[in-house]
């Protein structure tokens, strides 16, 4: 994958080095020799990951990050401490200041690169999110959201797949004051919880004694349910053939025996808060396509989403050779509404419009506002007279009650309806909407409040 990685670093042999590993896998890299230095490219430039040495002259690496993390242009930046201290309360220390990983020195080949690409693939995808999401105010609450998503692991769950009884016990005591942990021994059994239930995180260790931890890793990625749930595997040190093989199945992160706890803690931690964050994104991502789909009044789809898809269901309905037909709906004299009662009034006739409209139709039928008082109605295998029936039904529950239009007022509203079907194989969503506003205007011509179908 491609990437651009910034290495902070005050010696250049350790800049050099780390350069090099990363060109070797055709990362894009750029070398800042101080915090100062590193905190003006990140805001000018497009950085991906950033890898920082925590032991710098002037500003340490801790220094940075807080200050990467509280400049709104840069928080979202994945920032990898790069450390010579051992003690795990650094390590620690290093993510409570805002990173997302670290790297003990020496620097392990196979650590750097699992970090570097689990973090670019992570910033590539929320990228993406966040520019694919409709309006800058989600993109707002997208950031305020990561700014603070340390607040975001309550209530995680973790399913732990490991046989080892002793190991087990361990691992789930660390992490039971903070997560609930279930516990599977084999790899089918931990299949199957998580076809049933959610999790947060799945943990497994790849030197299970009667089970293949790889291939449920493998299995999970198949799941709908296990697309994008993280995995962090247990190795024995050493066994790089397992972990490459889990890394390459698209397992997230590793920890090896013995299990320092702080660190499992740690990593744990950032997984989930990567989770929710991602999860966050696609909430935002799926309201952003529902507003560019929905008409803001009345709820229904619009008119762009009513003609994407009434071409796939005219399509299907022609190759099926199975009938559709649909309803033209035109409220009768709005503008004396808006001219005599004002906008507001006009805005809740079309809102109580739309209800009775779908009150009135089938699950299956589509409703959409066309544009100003015109809506339309797509009904799937639904011949002429079957559509004439829905449509008279429709006409007579909009004249036959008043429209409140405000505490003191209601007003009476009568609609127009044209219909038409799918006649014959040249038909095509222009020509059925063509003949259905032909049959309205008819309706219209001949006194309004009445239904006429497909009078071409």
């Amino acid at each position: 994958m491609t990437a651009r990685i910034l290495v902070v670093d005050d010696v250049p042999a350790n800049i050099k080095l780390l350069e090099a590993r990363l060109s070797a896998e055709y990362f894009e890299v750029a070398t800042a020799r101080s915090g100062p230095e590193a905190l003006k490219i990140c805001e000018e430039e497009r950085i991906d990951v950033v890898l920082l040495d925590v032991m710098m002259p002037g500003m340490d690496g801790f220094e940075v990050c807080s200050h990467l993390k509280a400049n709104p242009t840069t928080l979202h930046i994945p920032i990898i401490l790069v450390t010579a201290l051992d003690q795990s309360v650094d390590r620690v220390n290093g993510l409570q200041a805002g990173a997302d990983d670290f790297l003990t020195k020496p620097v392990d080949e196979v650590a750097l690169l699992t970090r570097v690409k689990n973090l670019a693939r992570f910033k590539t995808l929320a990228d993406e999110m966040i520019l694919r999401a409709a309006t800058s105010e989600q993109i707002r609450l997208g950031n305020e959201f990561l700014a603070n998503w340390a607040e975001g692991c309550d209530n995680a769950r973790i399913l732990l797949v490991e046989d080892h009884e002793r190991s087990a016990k361990r691992i789930s005591q660390a992490l039971g004051d903070n997560y609930q942990v279930d516990i599977e021994v084999s790899t089918e059994d931990g299949l199957n919880r998580l076809r049933q239930d959610g999790y947060d995180l799945l943990m497994v260790s790849l030197d299970l004694t009667s089970s293949d931890g790889l291939r449920l890793c493998s299995q999970v990625r198949s799941l709908d349910t296990g697309r994008h749930l993280p995995i962090l595997v247990i190795v024995e040190p050493g066994d790089n053939t397992r972990l490459l093989r889990s890394l390459d199945m698209g397992v997230n992160d590793y920890i090896s025996r013995p299990i320092e706890k702080n660190e499992m803690l740690a990593r744990v931690h950032m997984q989930i808060k990567r989770k929710r964050y991602a999860d966050h994104l696609r909430t935002l991502l799926e309201e952003s396509v529902e507003l560019a789909n929905t008409d803001p009044l009345t709820g229904l789809h619009n008119r762009r989403y009513m003609e994407g898809h009434m071409s796939s269901l005219v399509e299907e309905s022609l190759r099926d050779e199975r009938m559709l037909s649909i309803l033209i709906v035109d409220i009768d004299f709005f503008k004396s509404v808006n001219d005599t009662y004002g906008h507001d009034a006009g805005d809740a006739v079309l809102k109580e419009f739309a209800e009775r409209l779908c009150y009135n139709i089938r699950e299956i039928d589509l409703p959409c506002r066309f544009g100003g008082e015109e809506f339309v109605v797509i009904m799937p295998d639904t011949d002429l007279p079957a559509a004439q029936i829905i449509a008279e039904r429709l006409r007579e529950c909009i004249a036959e009650s008043p429209f409140v239009v405000s505490d003191t007022a209601s007003i009476s509203v009568t609609a127009s309806v044209g219909v038409a079907c799918i006649d014959k194989h040249e038909d095509s969503p222009e020509t059925l909407l063509k003949r259905a506003d032909t049959a309205l205007y008819c309706a219209k011509r001949h006194g309004r409040n009445r239904v006429v179908a497909d009078a071409a």
